[in-house]
């Protein structure tokens, strides 16, 4: 483990993030997982898939 995480561990536990930021961080893993479930369950749109452009053979 790198040290400086350490040090962000004990800045941490001495000053810890307000409960507004912790509530932000839940939502913005929340609608993350929210995303990643619709992609995976439903399937992404049609403008989102990748074209692949096939070269032509010479």
């Amino acid at each position: 483990m790198n040290p400086l995480w350490l040090l962000r561990m004990s800045k941490w536990a001495r000053n810890p993030p307000s409960a507004k930021r912790v509530v932000l961080g839940l939502v913005v893993i929340a609608i993350c997982l929210a995303l990643f479930a619709y992609e995976y369950f439903i399937g992404a749109p049609d403008w989102m898939e990748i074209e692949r452009i096939r070269r032509p053979k010479s």
